[in-house]
């Protein structure tokens, strides 16, 4: 199973309808909150990214940066 990873931040609306969007396709995933975990806004800044939401999968070498419906689609099928 591909192996999915959202990064998400409190009040942000991209990230919202991010895991809206999976979870209403069944995609199932992990959701990691910067604004609660530090050290994983951290991480993602020491790695070149400054915004959210990012969806890392096992299928990608590139994560999807922001909402991107027809990105999405592809971890659907």
């Amino acid at each position: 199973m591909n192996k999915i990873v959202v990064y998400t931040r409190n009040g942000c609306m991209q990230c919202r309808m991010t895991k809206r969007y999976l979870a209403e396709h069944h995609v199932e995933f992990k959701e990691i909150n910067i604004s609660e975990s530090p050290a994983s806004a951290d991480y993602l800044r020491e790695k070149g990214f400054s915004s959210v939401p990012l969806v890392f999968s096992e299928q990608s070498a590139q994560p999807i940066a922001g909402f991107r419906p027809a990105e999405l689609a592809k971890l659907v099928g």
